[in-house]
């Protein structure tokens, strides 16, 4: 059976294993270390709630089992399992959502004690992903997860792919399927990996004409969720997907910003972070990871109004950190941004703001919604960013007024009175510098800051 024949079955296969859908109800279910509900804990929880409302599942109760470590068979172990399965008929559910990834063998044996489709936190990560990958590296990315999160599953559900007539000792047609299914996957993986790889290549390119013309970047960075996309589209008023979900903005965007006084940049937008990435979605974060090292400075935006402001900013330095070290380099300087202060209202929140404000450092408070701390904003990434461009004066002669507009296309250009030639201020970026004192027409006066 060819390839294309073979297609089909592993998509029904992710459909209806590795997928939820918006009419369905779930149970949430974790295991958790003995003791007093910690933040760490209820964290966790409303983390796994909003991931579920993000890919579209109704969350209708919860249910916690209380041990060092998960049972080695059921995840949650027997008692708990009939336990969930007694809750989820009283609430009409028909998913049991883990809040942990599960093995095959657990994820088998749960469903089979419960009667459930169990899903863990990894596929309803790989289900948003699915759902919000918009460019074609983003979906390659995205199958790509799915495929190595399926193929060491495949042996556990060998009999949801078993055709019936398979006998006893026999080579049956549920057997061959299946062996046949998992060389499609594999040869699939393969055939991702080298578009994957071509498609870093071009990406390579481009950047490296970036950094050629020395145009500074700046990284958005952040939890997700946290108002990175509505802060990019304040900046550079390019018009972008702005949901109140988790990882609404899946696919890296760059724009241009001209800074204040001077001085251009280009603006990415990307992935949101969080806790425990299932490692099959590292491939998916590639660019997100290329742009905050190629960056000149990173932004990490922060929802100052999330209780857990101060455990994202962690994670978010963890994840830059372990970059930094993969990578032989550390990241470029970062300035946060404690973002939605317009929802800072309650006393809880009031704190948590206060406390944010002194620890994080160096920080800026701003409303992306409503515009508030807008201008503090602009000057302190400006003023961060200075280093890198060169603010000269320039003298050129009225019959090179051509030279202008070349002028204008490699940054800032402010024309000065001068009655015997032309004079401007003119702000460039630092690897311009050269090209500008070796034109012929053209004289650096001075440095005009």
């Amino acid at each position: 059976m060819g390839e294309r024949e073979q297609r089909p079955l592993i998509e029904d296969y992710l459909g209806r294993r590795a997928r939820v859908y918006a009419e369905e109800r779930a149970v949430l279910a974790d295991v958790l270390p003995p003791g007093a509900m910690s933040w760490e804990d209820e964290e966790a929880l409303d983390e796994l709630s909003s991931l579920a409302r993000t890919a579209g599942v109704s969350v209708v109760a919860r249910l916690v089992q209380r041990r060092e470590r998960p049972d080695a068979a059921t995840f949650l172990g027997k008692g708990k399992a009939e336990e969930l399965a007694q809750l989820a008929r009283a609430q009409g559910a028909q998913v049991a959502l883990l809040g942990s990834e599960l093995s095959p063998a657990q994820a088998r044996n749960l469903e089979q004690l419960t009667h459930l489709k169990v899903v863990d936190r990894s596929q309803v990560i790989l289900d948003i992903f699915a759902q919000r990958a918009g460019t074609r590296e983003a979906e390659l990315a995205v199958e790509l997860a799915q495929l190595e999160y399926l193929l060491p599953r495949l042996r556990g559900w060998g009999a949801a792919l078993t055709d019936p007539g398979g006998g006893i000792g026999t080579r049956g047609p549920g057997e061959t399927r299946l062996e046949t299914d998992r060389r499609h996957a594999q040869r699939r993986i393969q055939a991702i990996r080298r578009q994957l790889k071509d498609m870093h290549r071009v990406r390579s390119v481009r950047r490296k004409r970036r950094r050629g013309s020395g145009t500074p970047e700046v990284a958005i960075v952040g939890y997700t969720n946290s108002g990175k996309s509505t802060l990019f589209t304040r900046l550079t008023g390019a018009e972008v997907l702005v949901e109140d979900k988790l990882f609404a903005t899946l696919d890296t965007r760059a724009r241009a910003l001209e800074l204040p006084g001077g001085g251009r940049t280009v603006i990415t937008d990307t992935v949101g972070f969080i806790r425990k990435l299932p490692h099959q979605l590292v491939p998916a974060f590639q660019a997100t990871m290329e742009s905050t090292r190629e960056a000149s400075l990173l932004l990490n935006v922060l929802d100052a109004s999330s209780p857990h402001v101060m455990e994202h900013h962690a994670t978010v330095h963890e994840v830059l950190a372990e970059q930094a070290l993969n990578n032989d380099r550390s990241w470029p300087p970062v300035l946060h941004v404690l973002n939605k202060t317009d929802a800072v209202k309650s006393v809880e929140q009031e704190a948590m703001y206060a406390r944010a404000q002194q620890e994080i450092y160096p920080h800026v408070c701003v409303s992306a919604k409503t515009g508030d701390g807008w201008d503090e904003l602009l000057r302190r990434m400006k003023e961060m960013l200075d280093p890198n461009f060169a603010h000269v004066l320039v003298r050129i002669p009225w019959e090179r007024q051509d030279l202008l507009s070349w002028l204008a296309d490699l940054g800032r250009l402010e024309l000065l009175p001068d009655s015997e030639s032309l004079r401007a201020r003119v702000v460039v970026p630092i690897a311009q510098l050269s090209r500008i004192k070796n034109v012929s027409g053209i004289t650096v006066l001075e440095p005009s800051n």
